[in-house]
């Protein structure tokens, strides 16, 4: 079973008047014209785009000093100010 609901949309007065155009020269309803086009891009799967890793490196010396490889308590608590 097909229900409608009734909805307001702001449309540019150009496309309302080439869809109003359309409707009459496919003797159409405006809302016919208008369920057409929602439906056909609605239709279209867009793929979606793939994810792309960009490096992001920044120049610097390594490790702060009193910060050995590994050492993730110390690391956190140089990000929060702990340490």
């Amino acid at each position: 079973m097909v229900t409608h609901m009734k909805t307001t949309i702001d449309i540019a007065d150009e496309l309302l008047d080439r869809a109003r155009e359309r409707a009459r020269t496919e003797k159409k309803t405006l809302k016919d014209i208008v369920e057409e086009a929602l439906r056909r891009q609605l239709a279209v799967k867009k793929p979606a785009s793939p994810f792309r890793y960009r490096p992001c490196t920044v120049k610097g010396n390594g490790l702060q000093p009193g910060v050995t490889e590994g050492d993730w308590e110390r690391v956190r608590d140089l990000i929060y100010g702990l340490g």
